[in-house]
């Protein structure tokens, strides 16, 4: 065998390939990756290094596909823009023909000088043109400069009335903790239409929501939504079991599963019990499926012919999932493996014969897992349909998470778009000196190029399809992304870099088609110049209360100062909500679960966080005091006594389009739904709200701090300060 030579031949391919062969971390020190980690992540994008004729052999695949002998299957370009064109894959004089969507035709020759790029002619009507060239055929992905804003959403809802639009807010919800009576102990998308009606009518424009990305029918215990087998479908265990055949039809689907009193002691519970509730619920879904095939599908009656219509528009991509969800549940019954790629050989491929037998040996299954993801299509639907009808300008804003498990269906169904035997995570940092490995996959940046963006476009599309906007979590990841090799430490890992100025376009693209909103979650560390990237392209960035302080380190931003292009929020899942926040509850568990580092001077870490919380609390107060929501010249309240409302004021008082405010802020709870680092330890993605939706708009405090938001927001509108709820002394007047 060949030895390998020349150490740095591995980091130039790594470097073709995208990988950052040096990085600078929290310290800003200059790190450089190991020549092993490189080869390993090499091999996963299909380049193996691990000789000289390797290296040879995967450098000229990479640089055959970035030369521009060959056109790729998608370019991107923006409306009125030239749209270049590599030289080495155009003849002198080539005739070239674009289709437009519209059905329109242009014609025309290049006449490019020698050395020159070729330019087509900038394009005017945004969409997937087909141009052809010869015998190539590309598709041209022609993008909006900028992407379906707030203002626009205002403006389609008032009919492009001339008034200025006022800023809006809205209302941040875990799906799975809305408690409705009836809901099995799991938050469901009746319970979704319900809250955004409610908080419509109170004058909230919009309702973010946690991922309702696809789990694991067959693993009920991995359950968050963050890690979710598949970015394309919707959970399932969020169905609602009588908002399509109604509650007499659920009640007998109930008792047939002998699941009545089961059901209800599920829903009283404090913390979902993600294993039972998941697994009765489908079993009445079950129930509630045979009845439908002897009575309805057998009839080709008019609810059957809706469910056919929806699987045959879903088409391949949905029966995939459908088969994964089959297969999985077979393989773990006979003792298998739930990781697809331990799976027999046969099966790791869905178009294999194998997998085509087995489906036909299992349809009335596989179906089963079909009839689940119309049901749960229709319930979201209806809810964005119910956050519109109730005069929503923005409605549900759907959260698009950074991944995929790399055991679940989105990886087993596009196996040949996504990175396999890589985690995406973080480096090490100040808050975390260990890194990151998120056990997510994601697309490879190389399929992307090779394959046409089509991975990507579908996963927008999914997201896009019943929302009014979209949340991009991690939205950094669009330009570069840190990779772990499986099994690795997080430290041991490199940043790939993505086709940032392709994505944006695509999304701005999609934006459109869909009249939707995108917000970016750009918290941690930002490259510079990113934001102002997002920016341009019409992405609102995210701006949190605990991470804007002062410029010159004293104190916090007051509110005129927040960023004017992006959403305000008081805090997020991952972060204490502000009644935990000023009592020091996150320190507290942090400590307990043993994330708390020792001190260099010896002092107890938790006593000197919660001291520096103290001082931090007394600059807070003082910020809302200097903002106009605070009384003047009274001292900040105890840690006991969370400054709930003023928090509120203060962030509604942000210039933003929008501010988005969390259930848990608005009812003043001290748990925040994650807690970062933390498994077991802490309850994540269990925790309910304390009443049920209708209780809680007939609440008193609660429906008092969204009057005050919605006023506060108005007079952000006019420039002045809104007092919080405490401090008002004077009623709304119409």
């Amino acid at each position: 065998m060949t030895t390998r030579r020349h150490g740095d031949t591995i980091a130039t391919l790594a470097t073709r390939a995208g990988f950052e062969v040096e990085w600078r971390d929290a310290h800003h020190t200059t790190q450089h990756v190991p020549e092993n980690t490189l080869a390993v992540l090499l091999e996963q994008m299909g380049l193996p290094c691990g000789n000289t004729t390797q290296i040879r052999h995967s450098t000229a695949a990479l640089d055959a596909e970035l030369s521009g002998r060959k056109l790729p299957p998608l370019i991107t370009a923006e409306v009125g823009h030239g749209i270049a064109l590599p030289l080495a894959a155009l003849k002198s004089n080539s005739h070239y023909r674009i289709e437009l969507e519209s059905g329109s035709i242009i014609d025309g020759r290049f006449t490019a000088p020698k050395g020159e790029e070729a330019l087509l002619a900038p394009i005017d009507e945004p969409g997937y043109h087909a141009l052809v060239i010869n015998e190539q055929h590309v598709t041209l992905a022609i993008a909006p400069s900028r992407c379906y804003t707030v203002d626009d959403a205002w403006r389609t809802l008032h009919r492009d009335d001339a008034a200025p639009m006022p800023p809006l807010w809205g209302i941040a919800a875990q799906l799975y903790g809305l408690r409705r009576r009836g809901d099995g102990g799991i938050g469901d998308y009746s319970a979704l239409a319900r809250i955004a009606v409610e908080s419509a009518q109170r004058g909230a424009h919009a309702l973010a929501v946690s991922p309702t990305h696809a789990m694991f029918s067959a693993q009920p215990k991995r359950f968050s939504p963050y890690s979710p087998s598949s970015r394309l479908w919707l959970n399932v265990t969020h169905i609602d079991p009588a908002a399509v055949f109604g509650a007499d039809a659920a009640r007998a689907a109930l008792a047939a599963a002998q699941a009545t009193a089961a059901w209800s002691a599920l829903e009283d519970l404090p913390l979902i019990d993600w294993p039972n509730a998941v697994t009765l619920k489908l079993k009445v879904l079950r129930t509630l499926y045979e009845h439908f095939c002897v009575h309805e599908r057998a009839q080709n009656a008019p609810r059957a012919l809706e469910f056919h219509g929806f699987c045959e528009r879903a088409g391949r991509a949905l029966e995939d999932h459908a088969r994964f969800e089959a297969l999985q549940a077979a393989q773990l019954a006979q003792g298998g493996n739930g990781h697809w790629r331990r799976w027999p050989e046969a099966l790791r491929d869905p178009r294999s014969p194998e997998v085509e037998t087995f489906a036909d040996a299992n349809r009335h299954e596989v179906d089963f897992h079909l009839f689940l993801q119309w049901l749960a299509a229709k319930g979201l639907s209806h809810a964005q349909h119910a956050a519109h009808e109730a005069g929503m300008a923005v409605g549900l804003i759907a959260d698009l998470a950074v991944g995929c498990d790399s055991a679940g269906s989105h990886a087993w169904s596009y196996r040949d778009d996504m990175l396999q035997g890589v985690s995406v995570g973080a480096p090490p940092d100040l808050f975390n000196q260990a890194g990151q490995a998120w056990g997510l996959t994601t697309f490879s940046p190389r399929a992307m190029r090779t394959q046409g963006f089509s991975a990507f476009i579908d996963m927008l599309r999914a997201a896009f399809a019943h929302a009014g906007g979209i949340r991009i979590d991690h939205i950094l990841g669009l330009r570069r992304l840190w990779l772990v090799p499986e099994g690795e430490s997080a430290r041991h890992g490199a940043y790939l870099r993505y086709p940032l100025e392709d994505l944006l376009r695509l999304i701005a693209l999609e934006s459109w088609r869909h009249r939707a909103i995108v917000i970016g979650e750009d918290l941690g560390t930002v490259p510079p110049g990113f934001r102002e990237r997002l920016d341009e392209h019409g992405i609102a960035g995210i701006r949190v209360l605990w991470f804007e302080g002062a410029p010159d380190g004293n104190g916090f931003k007051p509110p005129r100062e927040w960023d004017r292009n992006a959403v305000g929020t008081t805090t997020t899942h991952d972060l204490p909500t502000v009644a935990g926040w000023w009592r020091g509850s996150d320190i507290m568990w942090r400590n307990r679960i043993g994330q708390t580092m020792a001190r260099a001077d010896g002092r107890n870490a938790e006593e000197a966080a919660q001291a520096e919380r103290a001082h931090d609390r007394a600059a807070l107060w003082r910020a809302f005091q200097q903002a106009g929501v605070a009384a003047p010249q009274v001292g900040a309240p105890p840690p006991d006594s969370a400054p709930v409302d003023e928090a509120l004021a203060f962030v509604a008082a942000t210039p933003g389009p929008l501010v988005t405010f969390p259930l848990e802020d608005l009812l003043a709870l001290d748990d925040q739904p994650n807690l970062p680092g933390s498994i077991d330890e802490h309850p994540n993605w269990r925790r309910r709200m304390t009443l049920p939706i209708d209780e809680m708009f007939d609440d008193g405090s609660f429906n008092d701090r969204l009057l005050a938001v919605d006023r506060a927001r108005r007079a952000a509108s006019a420039g002045t300060s809104a007092p919080s709820p405490t401090a008002s002394s004077e009623p709304d007047t119409p």
